[in-house]
């Protein structure tokens, strides 16, 4: 007697499907929402990767008509006892890394150069207030100088003594920031994103700017 019912019940429990709808809403719920977080994640990136570069841009335009980051080349003339004056410019390079304070090459740092470029003239932090020209900062908040790693090269323009000085090409490059994908990374393990492979490139203009 008890067998028969016992299966009567489980007939009946097989046809029951008043519940399935909220399992699979549940279900597609879930999905639903990791995919959302997971495109405002993207979107997020995507944001402060074009607000970097943005201000890649601002500061290597900036960088080229201001005093350079390494100081020795806003009295560098290219004369020497075998180059004279109106011979091409002779190779040069400095590389001038802010997090280290520092300029490889041959170069001497400075530092208010520097804060020129990430901060706007005349300013030892990031503004708060509205520039004519907007700052990096302003642009993108996450940078500091200590992000930003400077180079001047010589590529052939401008001769030995020109008076104006140096005409170099200017790179400017990121480092030491990246784009922590909070929900994807405990969701998917979605590892962060480095932003160093970005930089902006210019011809200085006048490095004797101030």
């Amino acid at each position: 007697m008890w067998v028969s019912r016992l299966f009567a019940w489980e007939r009946l429990l097989r046809r029951d499907v008043s519940g399935a709808v909220a399992v699979e809403f549940g279900l597609l719920c879930s999905v639903l929402i990791a995919m959302l977080l997971g495109m405002m994640e993207f979107g997020a990136a995507y944001w402060q990767w074009n607000q970097a570069t943005k201000a890649l841009q601002l500061g290597v335009r900036l960088a080229a008509v201001s005093d350079p980051v390494s100081s020795d080349l806003a009295t560098f003339t290219g004369v020497s006892t075998t180059i004279e004056e109106g011979d091409p410019m002779p190779y040069f390079q400095r590389i001038c890394s802010g997090k280290d304070s520092t300029c490889l090459e041959g170069g001497t740092y400075s530092l208010n150069a520097m804060r020129t470029i990430v901060y706007g003239r005349g300013n030892l932090t990031c503004p708060t207030t509205p520039q004519r020209y907007p700052a990096m900062c302003q642009i993108f908040p996450r940078i500091a100088p200590q992000n930003v790693i400077v180079q001047y090269t010589q590529t052939g323009l401008g001769f030995a003594g020109r008076p104006g000085g140096p005409l170099p090409s200017i790179t400017i490059r990121l480092t030491g920031i990246e784009f922590n994908f909070v929900v994807l990374n405990s969701l998917l393990g979605l590892p962060k994103i480095s932003m160093s492979g970005l930089s902006a490139t210019a011809t200085a203009e006048d490095l004797r700017g101030s």
